[in-house]
């Protein structure tokens, strides 16, 4: 039986993460700290080392991130908080498994038709690539010390229920419900690959439990390139919109430089035995 300690139980990922680990019969025991608890963008090393000789987890995982903000925010909120974790569980939960959300923001820009993997040379174009990409080297290194027996899971584009704004679909998803008559999006003729955030979570709790990691980055994704006008067209179509969708919007610029995007899923199914389950329309359905 396993303790197991979980940052980020309350936000999109992490809800779902938190659902499948209560109901996993391998967990003894999860805690899942709050902000009011325990602040990850302010906390020390030494903070988080009193919440885990508490805890003695033999997991540690963390959904919590920053998805936007300055450079600061950006690096404090992916980076900061994964060295802190990786300080912390080293001093003070030595063997322990961590895991950590990262995204295919690292990777930057890939050429149309090919899968991004995870041994290519990552080239982000934003601080939010930048910041996540730090805290997989973080995990890398770490685990190549001898310090952290660790894992990056590289997430596409996570969609489904609880979806907030932030996201193109999530900001659909709102004005719906809002009974626009319009939407007014960003343009959407990039492509991108969806992925439900049921799917992530079993993803890291497949990481969490396997008995040894030959490999520390995974990539989680669905393997295929969706025209986002089309993903946006399906949420439409089940929600009976028949308005006009304008393309004219400014959005988040995460990923506005990357008109491509696809996960080679070969290392997460070999290592992992890891496979998505849901389909898009899956995700749009559960999304409403």
């Amino acid at each position: 039986m396993t303790a197991v300690l979980l940052f980020g139980a309350s936000g999109f990922l992490g809800r779902q993460v938190r659902e499948l680990l209560e109901r996993d019969d391998r967990v003894s025991g999860l805690r899942c700290p709050g902000r009011a608890d325990l602040d990850l963008l302010t906390a020390r090393p030494a903070d988080v080392a009193v919440l885990l000789r508490a805890v003695r987890p033999a997991v540690v995982i963390t959904c919590a991130g920053r998805m936007s903000g300055g450079y600061d925010e950006l690096m404090r909120g992916n980076a900061l908080a994964t060295a802190v974790i990786i300080e912390a569980v080293a001093e003070a939960a030595p063997g322990a498994r961590f895991v950590r959300l990262g995204s295919a923001a690292e990777y930057g820009p890939t050429p149309p038709g090919r899968s991004a993997r995870e041994q290519d040379p990552p080239r982000p174009v934003t601080g939010y690539g930048i910041s996540h990409l730090a805290g997989t080297l973080l995990v890398e290194q770490a685990a190549a010390d001898g310090r952290v027996d660790g894992a990056s899971l590289r997430v596409f584009n996570p969609v489904g229920p609880g979806l907030t704004g932030e996201s193109v679909l999530g900001r659909a998803r709102d004005q719906l419900a809002d009974g626009a008559r319009r939407l007014d999006l960003g343009p959407l003729g990039a492509r991108r690959d969806f992925v439900d955030v049921r799917d992530v979570a079993r993803a890291v709790v497949r990481a969490a439990f396997a008995p040894g990691l030959p490999e520390r980055v995974f990539n989680v994704g669905a393997g295929r390139a969706v025209p986002v006008r089309e993903a946006v067209g399906l949420l439409a179509a089940e929600a009976g919109f028949t308005g006009e969708i304008r393309e004219d919007a400014t959005g988040p610029g995460r990923s506005a430089a990357v008109s491509w995007s696809r996960a080679d899923l070969t290392r997460i199914r070999t290592v992992l035995g890891w496979e998505p389950e849901f389909t898009l329309p899956d995700s749009v359905k559960a999304m409403l």
